[in-house]
């Protein structure tokens, strides 16, 4: 079937920014791309998707600004509450068990979830035990996740939240406030170590007892979804734990018989022993 203009446009774009940068968008879900791309045309005030490739070839910073386009930053501190409060009831337990945690917050976008994650494991008497793996492509969101710096217009919700995943504390004990920001604790940072690390592309964070990587395959197509799946599984312990975006699943994936299903309802997934069956 002969492609339409826009379709060429594409893939023209995408094969630049493979050449330049060495990311490679290709095989992201083809909707949700468009629109990306499409928002990033209005930004630079073009007509075609094009126009886009010689601003980004030539203009290191228009580059990095359709990074941000492409990255997944919705989040908030204990977003889907019922999934943290799953993971302190049914998760918690078996890590307690190991004399030392590894955790891997894979597209961390601007870390509120990973410092809810560390949160958690303070209340529990883990965090001292544990190193936090926390990482995105986007250094910009990258960065807003070292400082820690949020907007204190959002407590309130991220209060409630906290509350509803189990809180055992009060939820301010974890941050200091300063007008219209608030900063988390320096305590809750000493066990997270943020880095730079692309999906699509790099390898495996090995000896990983607990892997998270929520809402970032729903925006891959089925390929990319095999490949990143692939990675994730290969950095788990034998019976360590992955826990997926609550429109994400394991069924019909590469790596389906190497997993059980711990916790349908919050997407909570256990690495079986070897040999797989």
């Amino acid at each position: 079937m002969k492609k339409d203009l826009k379709d060429i446009e594409i893939d023209c774009l995408l094969e630049a920014i493979y050449q330049c940068y060495g990311y490679d968008f290709k095989n992201y879900a083809r909707a949700s791309l468009t629109r990306r791309i499409e928002g990033c045309m209005a930004e630079a005030q073009v007509e075609h998707i094009s126009a886009l490739i010689p601003k980004i070839l030539h203009d290191r910073n228009f580059f990095n600004k359709y990074l941000n386009y492409m990255s997944v930053t919705v989040t908030e501190m204990f977003r889907d509450p019922d999934m943290f409060k799953g993971i302190r009831e049914q998760v918690i337990p078996k890590l307690k068990t190991y004399p030392r945690i590894n955790i891997w917050h894979a597209g961390c976008a601007t870390g509120e979830e990973v410092y809810s994650m560390a949160i958690l494991l303070e209340e529990e008497g883990l965090l001292a035990k544990t190193q936090i793996y926390a990482t995105d492509y986007n250094n910009k969101s990258l960065e807003i996740a070292k400082a820690g710096i949020y907007s204190a217009k959002n407590m309130q919700q991220y209060t409630k939240n906290y509350i509803r995943s189990g809180g055992k504390a009060s939820f301010s004990d974890y941050y200091w406030a300063n007008y219209d920001s608030v900063k988390m604790s320096s305590k809750l940072q000493e066990n997270i170590t943020f880095a730079h690390h692309n999906l699509i592309c790099d390898q495996v964070f090995a000896e990983m007892n607990l892997v998270l990587c929520r809402n970032v395959l729903i925006y891959f197509d089925k390929t990319l979804q095999s490949r990143v799946l692939g990675v994730l599984a290969d950095s788990i312990v034998s019976r360590g734990f992955l826990v997926l975006g609550d429109q994400e699943t394991l069924r019909f994936s590469s790596v389906e018989k190497e997993f059980e299903v711990y916790s349908e309802e919050v997407k909570i997934f256990r690495k079986r022993k070897l040999p797989y069956v």
